[in-house]
């Protein structure tokens, strides 16, 4: 269904159901009242002392849930750990009797063992759970009833087994085959005809036939995954050199159990007795899998735009990662997703790591030799394709090689129809078409936030839930967003008197585009206490716009002089008079907007810093006076000449030192006079002057005027062509911008990170605006994604079809 969240205007659509574990469901019924009382009441009424102490409740799960993830318990992997002997009891007695009590407590009122859904449906981690409890309480001959109505519910529900449009759990056609013939050999008799059962059995028979002809190492280390349905098919030697230093095959509480019933192993069974006296009876489907379920938190906070609120955790939890990295814990480097998300993360948040480490993944072969790889997981080749987009030099071939092979995997998938998650379809998607750098934060969170999956499940050899806390996240997202959403909207308001007041609407040959200039920074700076930012931001982008626009197309020369002498001459304005009211208009709207911003920001940053706003002013004016001389005197420049110009005249300089003054970090002086402040200017700049020329070359070239496109095509006497000074132009850019983000990214840096980061979402803008037109010049290109930011309400699907319950306790 589809949730409005919003003004009182907007109203709930089609009717649907929530998929939630049980003891959530009382949680989530109090938050959506919450939101239709937030809907019908406006963002700014109801956050009041009940919305508080909410939101400090909420807040207060995440955190527990980051620092200590609760795993949920797993009847399949339970139940097998239950079948495991006692050492030296010749097979009689059992081991972990703790887990034989827990699966007779924890049966569902359906027969059923594993996660149960309110509307009665079955899926195939359902029937595989229940057969392997029936197996593990028949084995130690307890629980008659239990298994009987075990039996009965699997052979109700046996045609699930062979319908393929049911996901099955990883390595299903081998697994529940191989329980049926052995509850079949423990003489238990099912409700099923004899041509089912021979159609189930014969699927194990198939799978092995397709498996004997592979010869991989990804194919052995499925097999020994799997070992539940294989018995004494295999050679456990062979499945025993998958052991890791922790005792478990995988990390697999189940495939560690089939192992040890086999096989006797001092190391298997320590790992085991410390996860059954850990989860008191009852065992996760992996462990430990601490990293990868506080590093998908973290990942998820970032995704919906509330991360900040867990700042201190999330540098916890980064720390202890970082500390593993370096270790080269297995829980990381031998789990694919894990070690690509924890890259990622890592060097996104200033960690110094070095993309050697993904060398053992760097070709499509060895990622094939995982698990992972033989399994083709989508969700595993989704993370090494977002984790190779965060290179930081030319020189990191092993992140190039993985983006090349991942994304043509992804691609593959989605022209075969090859993801059955709907959700990392749209994921996946959406990746390929706006890389990392081409998106802007508060949008992607808004689509997040829209597309979030409240049940979270995940399918391994069972369906499992691995964060109890995901209706919070939503809820507190959601809250945040719409907070923000009605922030913006004001700001937008307060922006438009602006222009009105500075009589900037009356100069009729300048773009208006208020809007895309707010947009900007609403979507980069998106908090709500960043208001003055954002406001300094727009304000000064809204100018600089104009100004450009005034020197390309609408003033004289005599008017374009004169307005740089008022600026040179600044506070003794009033000794020139003005040439035009276009110039009066444009100079008095800089020297008041520039005059209140420095007053501001000197108060915040406790120095006088109006003066280096002038100068930014005046730098850019002298460039676009340099520019318009060229282009009336024809003079054709080099292209180093140009380059040194229009790198300042791109306009970003007076619209970010400002904004830097207002993100609650001291920037010092010698901060914004040094050698690496200089240099961001200097890769940004470079990086969006190059992505405007580009799409903005015909349009430029059609008026007269020259760019970095056109002047490589002239210098080179005709050895050039258009689209080769265009390819050789975007290899700059990508060049650029690997620089900018290493020294966005470095940690012993003079500039505060808030500052930089700056810095980084101007080049992100660029590459959004004009990723494949000049989306800024466009009066419609963006429209759209002004509205999803700063207009139109949160709309919230809820795809699932019902409210699931979880009775594992």
């Amino acid at each position: 269904m589809v949730i409005v969240f919003g003004p009182a205007s907007t109203r709930s659509t089609a009717p649907g159901h929530i998929h939630l574990p049980k003891q959530e469901a009382k949680q989530v019924a109090h938050f959506l009242e919450t939101h239709r009382k937030l809907q019908a009441n406006g963002a700014r009424t109801f956050v009041g002392e009940n919305a508080s102490l909410q939101n400090m409740e909420r807040k207060a799960r995440i955190k527990k849930q980051l620092q200590e993830p609760k795993l949920s318990p797993s009847s399949y992997d339970t139940a097998w750990v239950a079948m495991v002997p006692l050492p030296g009891s010749s097979q009689e007695v059992p081991c972990f009797p703790q887990c034989i009590e827990w699966i007779l407590q924890n049966q569902q009122i359906s027969g059923s063992w594993g996660l149960a859904h309110m509307d009665s449906s079955v899926n195939k981690a359902t029937l595989s759970s229940t057969l392997a409890c029936v197996l593990a309480l028949q084995r130690w001959n307890v629980g008659r009833e239990h298994i009987r109505r075990g039996i009965h519910f699997i052979g109700k529900n046996i045609s699930v087994v062979m319908d393929k449009q049911i996901a099955a759990p990883i390595g299903f056609n081998i697994i529940f085959p191989g329980m049926l013939s052995l509850a079949m050999g423990m003489g238990l008799q099912f409700p099923v005809r004899k041509a089912n059962v021979d159609g189930i059995l014969h699927l194990r028979e198939l799978e092995l036939e397709r498996l004997a002809a592979d010869k991989s190492f990804g194919r052995e280390a499925y097999i020994a995954y799997v070992v539940e349905g294989l018995g004494n098919l295999l050679d456990w030697n062979e499945v025993m050199k998958f052991q890791r230093r922790n005792g478990s095959l995988f990390n697999s509480p189940s495939t560690t159990a089939a192992a040890l019933i086999q096989n006797y192993d001092d190391k298997a069974l320590q790992y085991l007795n410390l996860l059954v006296s850990k989860f008191d009876g009852s065992v996760p489907t992996v462990y430990p899998t601490n990293i990868y379920c506080q590093l998908s938190m973290v990942d998820t906070l970032e995704k919906v735009g509330i991360s900040r609120y867990f700042s201190s955790e999330i540098k916890s939890i980064l720390d202890m990662t970082y500390r593993c990295w370096l270790q080269r814990d297995e829980e990381i480097i031998l789990d694919v997703s894990t070690c690509a998300m924890a890259f990622r993360i890592l060097r996104m948040n200033g960690y110094d790591i070095s993309s050697d480490e993904l060398s053992h993944i760097d070709e499509a072969s060895t990622f094939h030799n995982s698990l992972q790889g033989y399994l083709s997981d989508t969700k595993s080749i989704m993370e090494l394709y977002k984790a190779s987009g965060v290179s930081v030099s030319e020189n990191e071939l092993t992140l190039d090689n993985i983006s090349y092979w991942s994304g043509n995997l992804l691609r593959e998938k989605i022209f075969h129809d090859d993801v059955q998650s709907r959700s990392i379809l749209a994921e996946v998607e959406y990746a390929l078409k706006f890389p990392f750098y081409a998106t802007m934060d508060r949008l992607d969170h808004k689509r997040n936030i829209e597309n979030f999956d409240l049940s979270g499940s995940q399918m391994l050899k069972t369906e499992h839930w691995p964060c109890c806390v995901n209706q919070d996240i939503l809820a507190l997202a959601i809250e945040d967003f719409t907070i923000s959403q009605s922030v913006y909207r004001s700001e937008l308001q307060l922006l438009e008197c602006w222009v009105k007041e500075n009589k900037l609407d009356q100069l009729l040959f300048a773009r208006q585009r208020t809007t895309y200039c707010y947009l900007a920074a609403a979507a980069t700076m998106f908090p709500p206490e960043l208001s003055d930012a954002r406001i300094s931001w727009a304000k000064n982008s809204i100018l600089v716009n104009i100004v450009d626009d005034f020197f390309d197309v609408a003033g004289s020369r005599e008017e374009l002089e004169n307005l740089v002498e008022l600026i040179e001459k600044w506070d003794e304005h009033y000794k020139d008079e003005f040439y035009s009211e276009q110039v009066q208009i444009l100079f008095y709207a800089i020297y008041t907007s520039t005059s209140q911003l420095g007053t501001m920001a000197s108060v915040v940053q406790n120095r006088d810093v109006k003066k280096h706003l002038v100068e930014t002013w005046l730098q850019l004016l002298r460039t676009m006076m340099t520019e318009a001389d060229w282009r009336m005197r024809q003079y054709v420049p080099t292209v180093e000449e140009y380059m040194k110009v229009a790198v300042v005249s791109f306009t970003v300089v007076p619209i970010l030192l400002p904004a830097s003054y207002f993100v609650r970090q001291a920037l010092l002086a010698c901060v914004v006079n040094s050698q690496e402040y200089n240099e961001l200017f200097r890769l940004m700049g470079t990086c969006c002057r190059l992505l405007n020329d580009i799409q903005g070359f015909e349009r430029e070239s059609s008026e007269g005027k020259l760019d970095s496109v056109s002047l490589r095509v002239l210098h080179a006497d005709g050895s050039m062509s258009i689209e080769a000074a265009k390819d050789s132009i975007k290899r700059s850019i990508v060049s650029c911008r690997k620089d900018l983000l290493r020294l966005v990214l470095k940690q012993d840096s003079v500039v505060p990170r808030a500052c930089k980061e700056l810095f980084w979402n101007m080049c992100k803008i660029c590459h959004l605006f004009y990723s494949h037109t000049d989306a800024f010049t466009s009066p419609s290109e963006m429209v759209t994604t002004v509205n999803a930011v700063i207009n139109e309400p949160l709309k919230l699907q809820i795809s699932n079809p019902s409210f699931a319950t979880q009775s594992e306790k």
